[in-house]
């Protein structure tokens, strides 16, 4: 029942959604197209529901001959102007409410993961992937300024090493307790985070969500202990 009721809700509100924000999207494409030549939209190749691949759709923020790692760094030099703005709106995110629309994606869950990073934690993602993956969660709201965290000299292997394992315990407690009534609390939070720009903090062992009160987490030095990073919220 709670499935059935939370896969209407996906399809009305991101139907609403795309109808709303269709003139912010007309005017995003325009002013991608003049900016920069190019596609006005790329795919970033993710892990979906069950394992499935899923071609992510998302607004084109990068120059079209930009290469490197498929993490967004802070600053990043690949950005157009208009791409970072889309960045720090999340604006660049729009389109997959096209794939909640067509049920490949959901509101509220695990973010979808590039296979290479499912790749390194296939345990994890065994559970991860039993449910639809989200445009937010508990991880996003968590780490919504991962940006910021990562370091720009080797961002895929901080990624891997110290983020990736604390959003994956984030995933799947998630995953375990799956409810409509989470994800309520989840939208309520991410209009917190998005609308009064609050950060917002997640507990790792409860999933427990309240108003983040310590500045958010830094990159760290090489040496530093990874229990620098893992006891931030």
């Amino acid at each position: 029942m709670q499935r059935s009721l939370k896969r209407a809700v996906d399809v009305v509100v991101s139907a609403i959604v795309l109808l709303l924000a269709a003139p912010v999207m007309a005017v995003i494409a325009i002013g991608i197209l003049v900016e920069s030549p190019g596609p006005l939209f790329y795919r970033a190749r993710r892990v979906g529901y069950r394992g499935r691949p899923l071609a992510m759709l998302k607004f084109r923020k990068m120059r079209p001959d930009a290469r490197g790692t498929a993490l967004t760094v802070a600053d990043d030099a690949r950005l157009t102007r208009v791409g970072a703005l889309l960045v720090k709106f999340r604006l660049d995110e729009l389109p997959q409410f096209w794939h909640v629309l067509r049920g490949e994606m959901s509101l509220i869950g695990p973010r979808p993961e590039d296979p290479e990073f499912v790749a390194a934690r296939p345990e994890d993602y065994a559970e991860i992937l039993t449910v639809r993956p989200g445009i937010s969660g508990l991880a996003q709201l968590a780490f919504a300024e991962e940006r910021s965290i990562l370091p720009p000299d080797d961002p895929v292997s901080y990624y891997v090493d110290r983020l990736l394992p604390q959003k994956c315990a984030i995933d799947r407690l998630y995953a375990r307790q799956a409810s409509l009534g989470t994800d309520l609390k989840i939208v309520a939070w991410t209009l917190i985070a998005v609308v009064l720009r609050r950060p917002v903090a997640v507990h790792r062992g409860t999933g427990r969500l309240s108003v983040r009160r310590r500045p958010a987490a830094q990159p760290v030095r090489r040496d530093e202990p990874a229990t620098s990073v893992a006891s931030r919220t």
